[in-house]
């Protein structure tokens, strides 16, 4: 019996990761008790040491081990380029690329009136503080292309524009409704590049 609501339970966790429904989430777990001791507890070990290590960096909002991450630490990146995402993971989507040698602004989500999510719960006014600092000339507003993404990037491109610096808005190449991370390399490099001013 107590085995049974282990298992019920493992299925019950892997069941609250996005994407994971209940039959992939039974997957999963039943593979883990296939495998060997030492399985389990690396995984376990992983999700510990992920939890305890990563940190968001105080100047980008990286997910990094480091403060500040090794892109804001970096000498070599363009500065005065700020590519600006709503979430860490999107850094990655871009990163992966290996064409865009800027810095990054995570803003930790999307304006979303209807799920309460106003200016005053994203990272705004750090990025208008890191504009004016760095004396950027260009920022480029990578939100994801749907309703919220779209009004975070007008809202944005309004408090930018008179500080003086140019806003751009990455093409559409990237499906609406979708999101930077399911994006292949060459329709995220080409959105990169046809970037257009907002």
């Amino acid at each position: 019996m107590n085995e049974q609501s282990a298992i019920t339970r493992l299925v019950g966790e892997f069941s609250k990761l996005p994407g994971i429904g209940r039959k992939t989430a039974e997957r999963l777990a039943y593979h883990i008790l296939k495998e060997d001791d030492s399985f389990g507890q690396n995984l376990a070990r992983a999700i510990t040491e992920v939890k305890e290590k990563i940190v968001f960096c105080s100047i980008c909002g990286n997910m990094t081990e480091e403060d500040p991450c090794r892109i804001c630490e970096n000498h070599h990146r363009n500065r005065k380029l700020i590519c600006v995402v709503e979430e860490a993971k999107d850094i990655w989507s871009i990163e992966k690329i290996g064409t865009y040698n800027g810095v990054y602004h995570v803003l930790m989500g999307a304006l979303s009136p209807l799920d309460g999510i106003g200016p005053e719960k994203l990272r705004i006014q750090e990025l208008l503080q890191r504009v004016q600092g760095e004396q950027a000339e260009e920022v480029i507003v990578a939100t994801n292309p749907n309703v919220e993404g779209d009004a975070t990037a007008l809202y944005l491109s309004r408090l930018l524009k008179p500080l003086g610096v140019t806003v751009t808005r990455i093409a559409s190449g990237l499906p609406v409704g979708g999101d930077l991370e399911y994006a292949d390399s060459v329709t995220l490099s080409k959105a990169l590049m046809g970037r257009r001013p907002l």
